[in-house]
């Protein structure tokens, strides 16, 4: 009766979710990562980086039905961050509704919806939303399990190793929670709980093996992508600094997660409801796991998606001290109402005009860029002749010059060390492949610029000019972008290890 007396209510925070995320879609693969899936969705191989290791198979399966439908991978992939963004308002709601009443719900819900980050995941072509999703949804499972309902063991255990099968990171983060909220059960109970979350885990792990070519060619390549980038800094080989670095860029996340909701925990002060301590104790099994990880292990600012893993306990407790301070604020009703409007709006005016990646201003602005570039680029040369020379970017890099250009053919700088040997990414016809030995059929190559408005691409050209005979390159500024060219000869200067084994 509870939820059906709610359901407008809900309905409509659902609708205002929908319809936010929707208008501000973007038009095209935003980042690095997004350009990966929308080519697992036509040919699965992580060891070429499709999708990029460990897969995340069952996202790339997500995106193919929707492609049936709309026939666009971008589209189907925002579809897909949309669909989840909804799916996790209706798992806070209801989860705050349950924990701390309608008014926490209300809150919570509203959290959600202005959250700068979490508006603007709902927007683009990446699983951190739907892993978002996947974590609240098993989250609220657990609890009623926790809560002695053994009825909610089985679908506690298929969640789970679904959401190992979108962001296989959930296994390692939610694991922990699984097995605190089976604490009080019987042994055997724990052994059909244990079976149920290896036979979801085989259903999709066994296929992708299969689709993957086998266990060595996709360990070898999640393998050599921990080489590359998340074990160089973990706690165990860089200095202390670098932890503290992870720490703060935490806590920047957790304010660009929730703006101007952020100091909600100052109603701690006021609170006049009690707090059950298996909430707290719940909670803390349930955040605890991933913050360790992204504090001693691996965590960039550019992927700070990862934290919305944690974005509906957060909600819950912001939500629920949110609703406290309204209760017993010493403030008039209306004074009460137009701060929540003011909070409302700068969490909105963050997200539509901050100056960083996760901004609607940052995706308009890469939008324009990546047509300007797509249409400009051609004069330079033809596919015939021409071979283009990309760097390993999050924007404007190796993906999107092979993904909007499919004609040309595209080799990323630098190359790179598989563990197997040395390799260069190469891609064509929107396909990925892995060669030891460099295009030689082309006359020239031209290097694919990185955003105009960025420093990265001048640190590249001041890492790789250097290399190439100065004689050689050809300069030409065009529609704002800066374009150098040089003889196919000389792309060896590039590549020395490759080139050697090319002659």
């Amino acid at each position: 009766m509870t939820f059906r007396r709610n359901l407008p209510d809900l309905l409509s925070l659902t609708a205002a979710v929908a319809v936010s995320r929707f208008a501000f879609r973007s038009h095209v693969l935003y980042d690095l990562d997004s350009v990966n899936f929308a080519l697992a969705m036509k040919r699965f191989d992580p060891s070429v980086f499709q999708a990029h290791p460990p897969g995340y198979y069952l996202y790339a399966c997500l995106g193919r039905l929707c492609n049936l439908i709309f026939h666009n991978p971008n589209l189907s992939l925002v579809v897909l961050s949309i669909l989840a963004s909804c799916g996790l308002l209706i798992v806070i709601y209801q989860f705050a509704l349950e924990w701390f009443g309608l008014s926490a719900a209300r809150f919570a819900s509203l959290l959600f919806l202005f959250s700068p980050l979490g508006w603007f995941h709902g927007t683009v072509a990446l699983t951190y939303i739907v892993g978002a999703f996947c974590s609240a949804l098993f989250g609220y499972l657990c609890w009623r399990l926790y809560s002695g309902q053994e009825a909610f063991l089985v679908p506690a255990g298929v969640a789970l190793g679904v959401a190992a099968g979108i962001r296989p990171s959930e296994l390692l983060f939610l694991a922990p929670l699984y097995l605190f909220s089976m604490g009080r059960l019987n042994p055997k109970k724990l052994l059909l709980a244990l079976a149920v979350l290896l036979i979801t885990i085989l259903a999709w792990f066994v296929p992708m093996i299969a689709a993957s070519g086998g266990l060595k060619p996709y360990f070898g390549a999640l393998f050599a992508l921990w080489k590359m980038v998340p074990g160089k800094k973990t706690v165990f080989n860089s200095s202390p600094a670098y932890t503290v670095a992870r720490a703060f860029t935490i806590l920047f996340i957790y304010v660009l997660t929730f703006g101007a909701a952020s100091f909600a925990p100052i109603a701690e002060k006021i609170r006049t409801s009690p707090i059950d301590p298996r909430k707290t104790r719940f909670t803390l099994v349930w955040i605890t796991p991933a913050l360790c990880f992204f504090t001693f292990i691996f965590l960039v600012f550019i992927n700070s998606g990862y934290l919305l893993l944690l974005m509906a306990p957060g909600c819950l407790w912001l939500g629920f001290w949110a609703s406290e301070w309204y209760t017993n604020s010493t403030l008039r009703k209306p004074a009460k109402v137009a701060l929540i409007v003011a909070c409302a709006a700068v969490n909105t005016l963050v997200f539509l005009a901050a100056p960083l990646y996760c901004s609607y201003r940052s995706v308009c602005q890469f939008q324009a860029e990546l047509k300007n570039i797509q249409t400009t680029l051609p004069q330079l040369g033809p596919p015939s002749s021409t071979l283009i020379v990309s760097f390993d970017s999050h924007f404007l890099g190796f993906r999107h010059a092979g993904y909007y250009l499919p004609r040309y053919h595209v080799i990323e700088y630098p190359e790179v060390n598989m563990g197997y040997g040395i390799r260069v990414f190469t891609m064509y016809e929107r396909d990925t492949c892995l060669v030891s030995r460099l295009p030689s059929s082309y006359s020239q190559f031209v290097l694919y610029p990185l955003p105009a408005h960025g420093a990265q691409f001048k640190q590249y050209l001041a890492e790789i000019l250097p290399k190439l005979p100065a004689g050689d390159l050809h300069t030409v500024t065009l529609n704002g972008h800066m374009y150098i060219s040089g003889p196919i000869a000389d792309l060896h200067f590039l590549f020395p290890k490759l080139g050697k084994e090319s002659k």
